[in-house]
């Protein structure tokens, strides 16, 4: 206990629980590091159940065609045969990857349902007693790459769990597959070729080489060109080994924050508290103004308190409706939303990270009787906004920030609370049954 109050305190002083210290700015090139990940914490928007089996119209000729392509690309790009001829000539079609990349999610996922099952007491537990046991090795990942420990306890957590599900898809099978399909055939073929240098270089053998049904790998879900680009040997047995080594987990997972625009000592976003009379068109990622002019409309921290004076940009987020929690979020959270571009993902590290350095639990809990919207029902409210002149954007099925600020909008214009939160009420006055 009492390593665990050293370690909440230092936590305290590097930013995760001090006064917020965003920074201006900065543009950086953005990177995915993974594609739909192991386990159910990186679904990042929806759920992914479907009512329709879905057609495959690859076949094993197909697919045979496929490999001599990839053999014959691998070879012009200085594969080794070896490594051809042990993972590649070996690649069988996977439909259950095809049918898991055509499949439309038939429901959108409330907030409450996301975060309640991400940032559970059990994962705050884990991730503690994880920095307690590797305290020497995260303390140096810090020090060298600046991100603090609770953060990379987060993402671990979120993607694999701490380790304990990476996947059970072989990658070279799950990259060959959608690489062969028409749909992202460019960008799986690159992720492919990826994969066979990472074979080539030696760091983990074809056969344990396992992950996501989207070829996301290890520790903390990379994809091969992540890898390649930002995975480090950091035990020092010069393999880049982000499945059994925790140290180039951890350190790669550092090095790629890092090179998204970490900045150090800062933190990501916190909980805050709004007036009754705010203007909620002022919420959005693209609306960013210094916490002085946000303490001009009233904001304050979740507790009551003033926000601090210092002079950082900040945007604030409204996820869940004016009953639910409300966020201001800094540079760093753009920087998360680099690894996963989902707003839900993004609050969830962020809550992670500061509950397992010792903070508490939200102070405003979602709501859990939040509408949980068909696609269809989503696409006929993104139809009827731009008919009524809220652009919407093109009719996807996707409660995005584009669909949620032409809510408000409508919402502004009836004269109702415009917080962009499709209630029973609003969807009811454009004409979308919940039914």
């Amino acid at each position: 206990m009492n390593n665990l109050r050293h370690l909440i305190a230092l936590a305290c002083c590097t930013g995760l629980l001090s006064c917020a210290q965003a920074p201006a700015s900065k543009n950086v090139v953005s990177q995915s590091a993974t594609a739909p990940s192991a386990t159910p914490p990186s679904v990042v928007t929806q759920s992914s159940s479907t009512s329709k089996p879905i057609e495959i119209a690859i076949n094993e000729a197909d697919f045979a065609v496929c490999i001599d392509r990839f053999t014959q690309l691998a070879n012009t790009q200085g594969i080794s045969a070896k490594v051809i001829n042990n993972s590649l000539a070996k690649a069988a079609l996977n439909k259950r990857v095809l049918e898991l990349d055509k499949q439309q999610p038939e429901f959108t996922t409330t907030f409450a349902d996301y975060f309640n099952r991400r940032v559970t007491a059990q994962r705050v537990a884990q991730g503690r007693s994880l920095w307690i046991k590797h305290r020497a090795l995260f303390d140096r990942v810090e020090q060298q790459y600046g991100v603090p420990a609770p953060y990379l306890l987060a993402f671990w957590g979120l993607e694999t769990n701490f380790g304990n599900y990476f996947g059970n898809t072989k990658v070279i099978d799950s990259l060959a597959t959608l690489a062969c399909d028409t749909r992202r055939s460019e960008f799986f073929t690159i992720e492919l070729m990826n994969a066979l240098r990472i074979l080539d270089e030696g760091a983990i053998a074809p056969e344990q080489m396992v992950g996501s049904w989207a070829g996301a790998m290890g520790h903390v879900q990379f994809m091969p060109s992540a890898f390649l680009k930002h995975a480090v040997d950091y035990d020092g047995d010069n393999k880049r080994d982000l499945w059994k080594s925790t140290p180039d987990a951890m350190a790669s997972a550092a090095n790629f924050l890092r090179n998204l625009g970490w900045k150090p000592n800062e933190r990501w976003g916190r909980e805050v508290k709004l007036p009754r009379s705010f203007p909620f068109l002022e919420a959005g990622l693209k609306n960013t103004k210094p916490l002085a002019e946000w303490r001009k409309l009233g904001v304050t921290l979740a507790d009551n308190s003033p926000l601090p004076s210092d002079n950082i940009q900040a945007a604030l987020l409204v996820p869940a409706g004016h009953q639910g929690p409300t966020f201001l979020v800094y540079e760093n959270f753009n920087v998360i939303m680099r690894w996963n571009r989902s707003e839900f993902y993004a609050i969830a590290v962020g809550q992670l990270a500061d509950q397992i350095a010792g903070g508490g639990k939200l102070l405003q809990s979602p709501p859990e009787n939040a509408p949980r919207l068909h696609r269809n029902q989503v696409i006929a409210l993104q139809t009827q906004l731009n008919v009524k002149g809220f652009d919407a954007g093109t009719p996807d099925g996707i409660f995005g920030p584009g669909t949620r600020r032409a809510l408000s909008e409508f919402q502004q214009q009836q004269g109702m609370i415009a917080d962009g939160f499709p209630s029973a009420e609003v969807l009811g006055l454009i004409g979308i049954s919940l039914e």
